[in-house]
């Protein structure tokens, strides 16, 4: 006779883990850019096998790419810490969409000492999939910078939006 409140209640408590663990996801991600670990492990770890990847050294589709991507990125600082803050989280059954803030935090590669700090805009999609969420599509869109930036590749020059 009580299945319409137990129903709600297990929509609601579904709702609730799913907001736990994208949260977690996203978090983790973040820290590990930190942890400067990125093999083929890391790129299962957070997203699908076809993700899109929009930042701003460029626009990357499908994981191997953006694990490319990412190697080559954080090549260009020694160390970093990135934050990620305000998320917004809209759950559509398997799928989620997150809008929220960054800052991110460089010293630049080469023992300079230099420093660049970014701040942005996001938006993750993610999908529930049989080993969790995980990004679909992101996109960082980096709204002011303060410091040294970092001197980007020739070869990235075509496809890097500028920041």
């Amino acid at each position: 006779m009580e299945i319409a409140p137990m129903q709600q209640m297990h929509r609601q408590l579904q709702a609730l883990t799913d907001r736990a663990e994208i949260t977690d996801l996203l978090d983790r991600y973040l820290r590990s850019l930190d942890e400067r670990v990125f093999d083929e492990a890391w790129a299962r770890a957070f997203h699908t096998e076809d993700v899109t990847a929009e930042m701003p050294i460029g626009t990357v589709r499908g994981r191997e790419a953006l694990l490319a991507h990412i190697r080559r990125g954080m090549a260009l600082f020694d160390r970093t810490v990135h934050l990620g803050a305000a998320p917004v989280i809209e759950i559509d059954g398997d799928r989620a969409t997150v809008s929220g803030a960054q800052l991110s935090t460089h010293i630049l590669a080469g023992g300079s000492e230099e420093l660049f700090v970014s701040g942005g805009r996001t938006r993750t999609e993610l999908v529930r999939t049989p080993d969790g969420w995980r990004i679909s599509a992101s996109a960082l869109h980096v709204t002011w910078t303060r410091g040294t930036p970092p001197r980007v590749p020739g070869e990235w020059a075509a496809t890097a939006p500028a920041a």
